[in-house]
C-alpha cells in the first residue's frame, strides 16, 4: 500500500480531484455567484467583483511565502490548510453580513487560494518526484480543465435551490468532507523523496545565478502576459465575438468550446509532447495564440470557431508549462520557492486585467480587441525565444532567483 500511495500516477489523480474541487468552488465561483451577491445586497458589482480581484491580489503578494513553506515542510500540509482555508472563507460567505462580511470572506478565500491551486500543487509534485514530475503535472491539469465545466453547472442548479448562501455553504462542505481527506491521502514529501529520480535530483549542482536571474524573468513576463490575455477572454470572450457580428446565441456557443479546447490541448502534451523538451511546448502553446487572432482578424466572423479553438489549446499548453519548463529548466533545487515567485505577477496580473483592459474593450472594435489580444501574445512568444537550456552548471548558482 505505501508503494501505491507514492506512485506518481496516483498522486496525480488525488492532486486532480482535489484542484478541480479547489478550482471550480473558489476562482470560478463569482462568475454565477456575484450577479446573485450585487443583486441580494443591492451592491456596486464594482465592488463585489473588486473583492475578488483583492483576494487574487493577496494570493499574489503571499505565493512566495507559500512556496517557501512547502520547500520545508513539504506540499501535504500545506494543501490540507488549503483546503480549511478555503472551507472556512467559503462558509464566511455564507455566515457574514453585508459588503464588508462579502469582503472579509473573499480575503480568506486568497490565502486559501494561494495555499492550494496549481502552483502549491506543482510544487508538491516537484518536490515528490524531481524532474519525473512532468507528466504528473500534466495529469493534474487534464482534471482541473474540467473546474468549470463542472462548476458553473452545478452552481447554476444550487443556487435557486439553496440560495447564494447555502451553495456556498454546500461547497464549504465539499473542501472539507472530501478535499480534505484525499489530501490526506498525499505521501508526505520524505516517503516519495527517496525514490531514484529524486536521488538523482539531489545531487545537482546549483546553476549560475546570472543565467537564471535572466531565465526566470523571461518566464516571469512570459506567463504574465499570458495571465492578462486570459484573464481578459474569460471575462470577454463572448462579448468580443459578438462584436464580430455574430448572433449572441453563436458567439456564446462559440466561446464554450473553450473548456473542452484547452484539455484538447492537454492531452496532446500528455500523448504527443512527452517526449518533447517542455520550452519547445511552451514554443508551440504561445504561437497558437497569434495565430488564431491572426485567423479571425483576416476571416471575420467565419473563424470564430478556429480561433477558440486554438486559443483554448494554447491556455491549456501553456497551464502544463507554468509547472514543467520552469522544472526542466531550473531542475527540482529550490522549485517550490521558485513556483511561488512565479506566481506572484500572474496572480498580480489576474487580479488587475478586468479593471485594466474592460474599458478598452468597451470602446474599441472587435477586430482591434483581438489584434491587440495577438500582438500581446506576440510579445509573450518573444519572451520565450531567448530561452535555453541550462548552460555548464557552475558551483555559483542560486536555487531560485532572488535567494
Amino acid at each position: 500500500m505505501a508503494n501505491f500511495r507514492t506512485d506518481s500516477r496516483f498522486v496525480a489523480i488525488l492532486l486532480g480531484i482535489g484542484q478541480t474541487l479547489a478550482w471550480a468552488t473558489s476562482y470560478y465561483l463569482p462568475a454565477l455567484l456575484a450577479p446573485v451577491v450585487v443583486a441580494d445586497l443591492q451592491a456596486d458589482p464594482v465592488l463585489v467583483y473588486g473583492a475578488f480581484s483583492l483576494a487574487l491580489l493577496i494570493s499574489g503578494f503571499i505565493a512566495p511565502r507559500v512556496g517557501r513553506t512547502i520547500e520545508r515542510l513539504g506540499g501535504r500540509p500545506v494543501l490540507l490548510a488549503s483546503s480549511l482555508t478555503i472551507g472556512t472563507g467559503l462558509a464566511l460567505l455564507g455566515l457574514l453580513p453585508g459588503l464588508a462580511g462579502w469582503f472579509l470572506a473573499w480575503v480568506v478565500l486568497g490565502i486559501g487560494m494561494a495555499l492550494g491551486l496549481y502552483e502549491a500543487a506543482f510544487a508538491t509534485l516537484g518536490m515528490l518526484y524531481g524532474r519525473a514530475a512532468r507528466r504528473a503535472i500534466t495529469l493534474v491539469t487534464l482534471f482541473g480543465g474540467f473546474a468549470s465545466t463542472i462548476g458553473w453547472p452545478v452552481t447554476a442548479a444550487l443556487l435557486p435551490a439553496l440560495g447564494w448562501r447555502g451553495t456556498c455553504f454546500a461547497y464549504a462542505a465539499v473542501n472539507l468532507l472530501l478535499v480534505l481527506p484525499v489530501y490526506a491521502l498525499l505521501p508526505r514529501t520524505g516517503s516519495a523523496a527517496e525514490g531514484p529520480a529524486a536521488a538523482a535530483d539531489a545531487g545537482e549542482i546549483p546553476l549560475p545565478a546570472d543565467w537564471v536571474r535572466r531565465s526566470f524573468l523571461f518566464l516571469a513576463a512570459f506567463f504574465t502576459l499570458r495571465a492578462l490575455i486570459s484573464t481578459t477572454m474569460s471575462v470577454q470572450l463572448p462579448a468580443v465575438l459578438a462584436g464580430l457580428g455574430l448572433p449572441i446565441a453563436a458567439a456564446v456557443g462559440a466561446a464554450a468550446l473553450m473548456g473542452p479546447a484547452q484539455v484538447g490541448g492537454r492531452l496532446l502534451e500528455f500523448t504527443l509532447g512527452k517526449s518533447v523538451h517542455p520550452l519547445r511546448v511552451a514554443w508551440l502553446g504561445g504561437g497558437l495564440l497569434p495565430l488564431g487572432a491572426l485567423l479571425l482578424v483576416v476571416a471575420g466572423p467565419a473563424a470564430a470557431v478556429p480561433f477558440v479553438l486554438l486559443y483554448g489549446a494554447s491556455n491549456g499548453i501553456i497551464t502544463i508549462c507554468r509547472g514543467a519548463v520552469p522544472l526542466a529548466l531550473f531542475g527540482p533545487r529550490g522549485y517550490p520557492v521558485l513556483m511561488g515567485k512565479l506566481a506572484t505577477p500572474v496572480l498580480l496580473a489576474q487580479a488587475a486585467a478586468p479593471m485594466l483592459t474592460a474599458p478598452l474593450v468597451a470602446s474599441l472594435p472587435a477586430t482591434t480587441v483581438l489584434g491587440l489580444a495577438g500582438l500581446i501574445g506576440l510579445a509573450a512568444m518573444a519572451c520565450l525565444l531567448p530561452l535555453r537550456a541550462a548552460p555548464p552548471r557552475s558551483l555559483a548558482g542560486l536555487q531560485a532567483p532572488g535567494g
